[in-house]
């Protein structure tokens, strides 16, 4: 199974996010990269969002994903409820997801989301961050 995917399903799926928001997902993708070079990713268009896990499941082998919305990014997590959250950034109320807006590039690299990602790259890993 290829893991990492040809750049263009990700382009693809920047042609259609606000170009405000390109950097924020660009950004968002190469944390990704750099904490988990040996991602899968799939973009589902008609979802908007574009999913990073350790095969191509979404809710069994996902972690995170990127979801662009009108004047933010959601960095969302499958099993966000599960994750720790010193910083209290995680929002949301559902059973197992939560997200965090991430309104700038800037604040992609900030230690509350590179401390979620890696523990929730480690869970699904099968180990604890």
């Amino acid at each position: 199974m290829a893991t990492n995917p040809p750049q263009g399903a990700f382009a693809r799926f920047l042609d259609d996010v606000d170009p405000d928001l390109r950097s924020i997902c660009s950004a968002l993708r190469g944390l990704i990269i750099e904490l988990h070079p040996a991602f899968v990713e799939v973009v589902w268009s008609r979802q908007g969002i574009a999913s990073y896990g350790i095969g191509p499941k979404k809710m069994s082998e996902h972690y995170a994903y990127i979801g662009p919305q009108k004047s933010y990014v959601n960095l969302g997590f499958y099993r966000g409820a599960a994750l720790r959250d010193p910083h209290g950034v995680l929002e949301g109320t559902g059973k197992n997801l939560r997200h965090v807006k991430v309104k700038s590039a800037s604040s992609v690299r900030s230690a509350a989301v590179v401390k979620l990602l890696r523990e929730a790259i480690a869970e699904r890993e099968g180990r604890r961050a």
